[in-house]
Formats: structure tokens, sequence, C-alpha cells
């Protein structure tokens, strides 16, 4: 059975860092691609960050490109955010995602058949 666990997030100021880590297990072979979204009080889950492999390419929202990075991690299946001048608007629950197979778009959350429970990020102003 596949398992999605995130760690990190917490509180931080407005123009601070976290650092989101997400791991999948429980199937052989690497992800498709993974994923995080968020979503914050009263609002629909949002996309954020995604990364593929085969061809490896990283994806962004544009709320969040050129502030948030996305990569790999050893071992298989581990990847990291990195959030870098945080906003209030980035506060919001995260979740890690993944797919195992087919490829398809991965901006999508319903792409994704696997999901961690989430993690807190609060960015006070």
């Amino acid at each position: 059975q596949v398992q999605v666990v995130e760690s990190g997030g917490g509180l931080v100021q407005a123009g601070g860092s976290l650092r989101l880590s997400c791991a999948a297990s429980g199937r052989p072979g690497s992800a498709a691609f993974m994923g995080w979204f968020r979503q914050a009080p009263g609002t629909e889950e949002q996309f954020v960050a995604a990364i593929s492999w085969n061809p490896s390419r990283t994806h962004y929202a544009d709320p969040v490109r050129g502030r948030f990075t996305i990569a790999e991690d050893n071992p298989q299946n581990t990847l990291h955010l990195q959030m870098n001048h945080l906003l209030p608007e980035d506060t919001a629950v995260y979740y890690c995602a993944a797919r195992f197979s087919g490829h398809t778009d991965p901006t999508l959350a319903v792409q994704y058949p696997y999901w961690g429970r989430g993690t807190q990020v609060t960015v006070s102003a």
C-alpha cells in the first residue's frame, strides 16, 4: 500500500523561508510524478509545484514561481519544496501527492491517486 508522508511546515514571518519534505513509499520503482497542492480555509485546492520524471521536468504555479523550488532527494520518491520570500497569502495546508504510472498533467489534483495528510504552513504579516 502506498503511503505519502509530509514533514516540515510551521509558523514563519513574511519574507522568511520554510522547507517541506515528502516521501512516497510502498511501491517499487520510480513515481511518474509527485507534486504539492495547498488549501486555505474557505478556498479550493490549488496546485503549487510538481516534478515529473522521464523526462525530468518541474512545474510551478504562477503565484509561487521564482520563490519556491521543488527538487528530488535521495532515496527515490522523496522530494522537498523550498519556500522562500513567503507571503501571508501562502498560508495554507500543504499536501504532497504521488502518481506511479502514466504521464498525464501533473498540475491537476485529479491525476494523483495517493495523498499525504497535509502539513500546516502559516505566514504572519
